[in-house]
């Protein structure tokens, strides 16, 4: 009897021995992800991600590629419309392109070392190795953790990245706000560590090349590669011919609205962001050839605000381009310009990058003047405010969908 107690409690402690081998705890599992992060010497990444920024959920199949020691790739897909943007970095610099537009932008930045996205195998690593207060769970084949969400976004407060069991690679994420709803869901269908990627991978041109153009049969169609050190000299190719002109409509835009004085105020410096925009463009209220309408569809803010309404929207021209130009009044003034640039060069004034979940834009500051320039599925936006946070400006940005009523 003895014999089989002795037997039966050896069994269990050595099942429990088993059980723990098998079972690692919060801190092992960090060191083991520093390790892996460290030794990274490439990944691949295939999924979709979903944002819930706005009042209709968008989707995008995401492609994100690394190669050690700083070469990104990272291609954005928006399904429904079959609209695709690349964000690249190399030797050369950090680039948007846009191969249906034949168009290529290219940054001033360290990024994504000062500011991470949500499908960055380094980003999400590092919150979790920040994050002293982070949780652990353990569900099924994953271990879960739920960290502070360390991006330039203020209404992004938690994330939840679940990492497989047997080799620490990204299976879902989820990023929350306050309120706990889940404003971004990133969900990969496929990760490899060590992939060999084909030369040419990260290169500009090869990347542009990749991807139809959207340009008209004839024309030339090699990319515009737009840079902050060449503003000038293609903004004044592609301004209207006459700067009076621009200049004279630019005032019957600043008089349509008299008797509100500091409204306008606030809405001429978003009609004129910068000194570089008047050289760009006519910014103008000029009536273009054709309606708006029938050139771009508008697209709207979904969020804006408490206390901030629409106050009016005008035909432009800007860059050499068809446009509308739209102001918001209330406890903040700001205006939003839309345009769909086709051959000629636009550019972004010197600043800094931020995120905006599906694609980059670039924050510029000129006499207290912010002005965020993002490129989203084939328009170029200008969103420009003297009293808006940049967590406002890139929450109203990210909200920027099709106006259904139009």
């Amino acid at each position: 009897m003895r014999r089989i107690t002795w037997a039966a409690a050896l069994i269990l402690v050595f099942s429990l021995i088993l059980s723990a081998c098998g079972t690692k705890d919060a801190e092992s599992v960090v060191k083991e992800l520093d390790k892996t992060v460290n030794s990274l010497e490439s990944y691949r990444g295939i999924g979709k991600m979903t944002l819930n920024t706005g009042q209709q959920p968008l989707e995008y199949a995401v492609e994100v590629s690394y190669q050690k020691p700083n070469f990104y790739r990272i291609k954005l897909t928006n399904t429904e419309k079959d609209i695709t943007q690349i964000v690249l970095r190399n030797d050369d610099g950090v680039f948007v392109l846009t191969p249906r537009l034949n168009k290529v932008f290219r940054f001033q930045s360290d990024w994504p070392q000062n500011q991470g996205q949500v499908y960055l195998y380094q980003t999400l690593v590092q919150s979790i190795l920040v994050d002293n207060s982070r949780q652990f769970a353990v569900e099924d084949d994953a271990y879960v953790f739920d960290v502070m969400a360390n991006y330039n976004n203020g209404t992004l407060a938690r994330q939840k990245i679940w990492l497989n069991k047997s080799d620490y690679k990204p299976v879902h994420v989820e990023v929350s706000d306050a309120n706990a709803a889940v404003m971004v869901d990133v969900k990969f269908d496929s990760f490899e560590f060590g992939p060999k990627f084909e030369s040419g991978a990260f290169e500009t041109e090869a990347n542009m090349k990749s991807e139809p153009s959207g340009g008209n049969e004839g024309q030339n169609d090699q990319a515009t590669i737009t840079t902050p050190e060449n503003n000038n000299a293609e903004g004044n190719n592609n301004a209207a011919t006459s700067n009076d002109d621009a200049d004279s409509n630019s005032d019957k835009a600043g008089t349509e609205t008299e008797g509100k004085a500091n409204n306008d105020a606030n809405a001429n410096a978003g009609n004129q962001p910068n000194d570089d925009a008047e050289e760009e463009a006519d910014d103008t209220a000029a009536q273009p050839e054709e309606g708006v309408n029938a050139v771009l569809q508008v697209l709207v803010p979904t969020y804006l605000p408490e206390g901030v309404v629409w106050q009016d929207s005008t035909d432009i021209v800007f860059g050499g381009n068809p446009g509308l130009l739209t102001r918001y009044s209330g406890t903040h003034d700001f205006t939003l310009i839309q345009t769909q640039p086709k051959d000629q060069a636009a550019s972004y004034s010197d600043g800094y990058m931020v995120t905006l979940g599906a694609t980059v834009g670039q924050m510029s500051v000129s006499d207290e003047l912010q002005t965020l320039t993002w490129l989203d599925e084939g328009n170029q936006f200008r969103l420009s405010s003297a009293t808006l946070s940049e967590t406002e400006m890139i929450r109203i940005a990210q909200s920027v969908q099709a106006d259904v009523s139009k």
